[in-house]
């Protein structure tokens, strides 16, 4: 094994670590507005809304002309390749309104799961690497600051197994060292699904294997840490488990795994919300700030739903009630940045 490598130019170590530092600035965190079509569809469905471009587009708009609180709780908006390139009603291409608030574009450039042959289970990895590099160059230089990309785990009898874990490990690692490359900051999304009958100490045992492994990754592919980001599961129980635990029970399990596994020179923590409700999703995170001990990292949020599902409530589809649902996206943010 070589002990002799290359970090980036100065240069771009110091803008890298600005982008970062500049996402997990004290009080503010992440919208994740990244949904694919697929996704934003069952969303809509729920609001009887169809599923057209027309009103991905007004409903992205929505957010992004929320009024100027927004950006005194959100960094960084996540956005989905099509968002990138939309205009609002006046014109004004979709990221400059994000940009003109102050906040910070990025994009989701995986391609989605795949299954992972030869796995127990319905194990899967991440595609989208073949012509990322090309993708990455050409979104800085279309306004995108960072980048996300997401792997999935799940817990089972005898999974997540030693190659789900290693494989998604070594993408989220390459993934990361090609953003960098582009200027791009990468937020490495280990997620570790809630689905199942698991109880804490088993989602804990698994997160901190699987962000052991990330991090050796990481380090064998001379990412450079600190113009990282990590977005984890937030450590839960299984949706199905018949034991019910408090906040404070959350937050020590969470910060516990991440004591364990995470790197202080990585900037900050942007957990994601995973299925969890709205109030959830602002009472754990408030749980995991408030937890005694070493914290030498910022822990702030990149939610979706948990940002986004009273605000697509309020609004429904109507043109009458665009304030309605800015007003329920601005709520929701001040109440994760307490």
């Amino acid at each position: 094994m070589t002990t002799y490598f290359n970090y980036p130019s100065p240069a771009l170590q110091e803008e890298l670590k600005n982008i970062a530092n500049a996402i997990v600035a004290h009080g503010k965190g992440i919208l994740a507005a990244d949904e694919s079509v697929a996704t934003i569809g069952k969303r809509f469905d729920d609001i009887g809304v169809e599923n057209t471009e027309e009103n991905r587009r007004t409903y992205r708009q929505l957010l992004f002309t929320a009024d100027e609180r927004l950006g005194k709780t959100i960094s960084g908006v996540i956005l989905f390749h099509e968002t990138l390139y939309q205009k609002s009603d006046d014109g004004t291409p979709l990221v400059k309104l994000i940009q003109d608030k102050g906040i910070l574009p990025g994009i989701k450039v995986d391609k989605g799961t795949v299954n992972l042959f030869g796995a127990e289970g319905e194990e899967s990895t991440t595609q989208g690497l073949d012509d990322l590099d090309k993708r990455c160059a050409q979104y800085k230089k279309d306004g995108c600051q960072f980048a996300k990309w997401r792997c999935v785990l799940k817990i089972g009898k005898n999974i997540p197994s030693y190659q789900a874990i290693l494989e998604n490990a070594n993408v989220l690692a390459r993934y990361a060292s090609i953003c960098q490359a582009n200027g791009l900051v990468p937020i490495v999304e280990p997620e570790v699904l809630p689905d199942g009958d698991h109880d804490l100490d088993r989602a804990q045992k698994v997160t901190e294997t699987v962000l052991a492994f990330v991090y050796k990754a990481l380090n064998d592919h001379h990412v450079f840490l600190e113009g990282t980001l990590l977005k984890p599961n937030m450590v839960t129980a299984g949706q199905s488990c018949s034991t019910k635990y408090t906040p404070e029970q959350v937050a020590a399990a969470t910060v516990t795994a991440l004591q364990r596994t995470l790197p202080a020179a990585v900037p900050g923590v942007t957990f994601l919300s995973g299925g969890q409700s709205e109030e959830d999703a602002s009472v754990h995170l408030n749980a995991i700030n408030q937890y005694p001990g070493k914290k030498p990292w910022a822990l702030t949020f990149s939610y979706g739903r948990a940002l986004q599902a009273s605000t697509l409530k309020a609004w429904s589809g109507k043109a009458e009630n665009v304030k309605a649902g800015q007003e329920e996206l601005i709520k929701r943010a001040q109440v994760d940045c307490l």
